[in-house]
């Protein structure tokens, strides 16, 4: 509430917050990138968090923990990411598994155009490999 009640203009203003979306990081039309710390994770499949408008997306790239692409998940093997979501996977020209790199040491590189990337999450079970017999 606004003027707390003094006088006649005094206003009401109704504000929302993003389900799981209070920071971001966000990039222009222009574009951004984010590059993270090297780490490791368990999982499946890559989720974002994330909201961009018509004209913007989202890229993504796993690299090395050197900072150097790793085959097939290249920024320009990444399907552009676009709308608006809480959870959605991020795939690659050869799909979506990034079970074979659990566990690995890892980077991810964020390409941004107008869009806000709210979070991330590897989600799901690594699929065993299993030896030939």
């Amino acid at each position: 509430m606004e003027s707390y009640w003094t006088g006649s203009s005094s206003a009401l203003r109704r504000h929302t917050l993003r389900i799981d979306g209070f920071v971001s990081a966000s990039a222009s039309l222009s574009g951004g990138e984010i590059v993270t710390k090297p780490f490791t994770f368990t999982g499946s499949r890559l989720v974002l968090n994330f909201s961009t408008s018509a004209a913007g997306g989202v890229h993504v790239e796993i690299q090395d923990e050197t900072g150097q692409p790793l085959p097939g998940f290249a920024l320009a093997d990444c399907q552009t990411v676009f709308g608006d979501a809480l959870a959605r996977p991020v795939t690659w020209k050869a799909g979506g598994d990034v079970g074979g790199l659990s566990g690995r040491t890892v980077r991810l590189r964020f390409a941004l155009k107008d869009a806000d990337l709210y979070s991330f999450q590897f989600t799901g079970t690594p699929v065993e490999k299993t030896k030939a017999r």
